[in-house]
């Protein structure tokens, strides 16, 4: 059973983990007034959790948001929402389609999963609509693949796609029991962003457990994010049909922060630790910077 917390909408974004730079790049991608946006990760990595949020802050009365899922996790007045009904076949193709009679400035699409819904969301995005969906991709340039392999056209995916959003979900310590622990070794700490450099946090903190935090040593959690704009380069690259690594590399370049690299920082804020980082976020890899 999957039980989905309303009280997380209600935060904003800083308490969802989002950093400033994090959060001013994710405010002007959703802020375009058409284009599709992408959120990644695997199943409970908080992607419905952050759509949800930036939904109901773009939500007003100017603005109507239409959603298409499947299940609808939970109710919201602001949105026009309609659940998929394979039964029916109504698909989340079939769904985007009946929205656009809606006249809709936002659409939101559960899940990204066949090349019809991706055509779909393409058409919606050209004509005028701010598409935001999900993938299941490891990270954020992984999403570009993705949609190349399902039958995207480059041309297409180049004139519609603004940006990817690779997230995971950490613990968070316990700020009533967590204690100083030894500081990590040199070697680890380089291993753990390699290939990356950066200076060794001079304090880490380590979980205890209290009846706070009912003995675990945790408290909650927060979100680690990989954010990919997509600029001259990456779309330069995209006609030229790339393989991942070369996507990867372009992106890094432009300033993309890995998901590994989200999590040193917050290991280095005291908010988690390394083995919850190394739990949740992916290697960064064989990366040329």
């Amino acid at each position: 059973m999957r039980v989905f917390d309303p009280e997380v909408l209600v935060r904003d974004f800083a308490e969802l983990g989002f950093s400033d730079d994090d959060l001013e790049t994710w405010e002007s991608m959703t802020a375009r007034p058409n284009g599709i946006v992408l959120v990644t990760g695997p199943t409970g990595s908080g992607k419905t959790t952050t759509l949800y949020s930036t939904l109901r802050q773009l939500a007003t009365d100017e603005v109507n948001v239409c959603t298409v899922e499947d299940p609808i996790e939970m109710v919201e007045p602001r949105f026009n929402q309609m659940q998929v009904q394979h039964g029916i076949d109504l698909s989340f193709a079939d769904g985007i389609r009946a929205l656009m009679r809606q006249d809709p400035d936002i659409v939101m699409v559960g899940e990204i999963r066949d090349l019809q819904t991706a055509e779909m969301a393409v058409q919606a995005a050209l004509t005028g609509h701010l598409v935001l969906s999900t993938l299941h991709t490891n990270d954020a340039p992984s999403a570009v693949t993705r949609l190349l392999d399902l039958g995207v056209p480059p041309y297409l995916l180049n004139a519609t796609l603004i940006g990817v959003m690779a997230q995971r979900l950490v613990r968070t310590l316990c700020e009533s029991c967590k204690q100083q622990a030894d500081a990590m070794a040199e070697e680890e700490w380089s291993a753990l962003i390699a290939p990356f450099r950066s200076a060794r946090p001079r304090r880490i903190y380590r979980p205890v457990g209290c009846p706070e935090c009912r003995m675990t040593g945790y408290r909650g959690r927060s979100g680690l994010y990989e954010l990919l704009v997509l600029d001259a380069g990456v779309r330069q690259l995209i006609d030229e049909k790339p393989d991942l690594g070369a996507i990867r590399r372009r992106a890094i370049r432009s300033g993309l922060k890995p998901l590994r690299l989200a999590g040193a920082q917050k290991i280095a804020a005291g908010l988690t630790t390394c083995e919850e980082v190394l739990r949740a976020a992916p290697p960064i890899g064989d990366q040329v910077l």
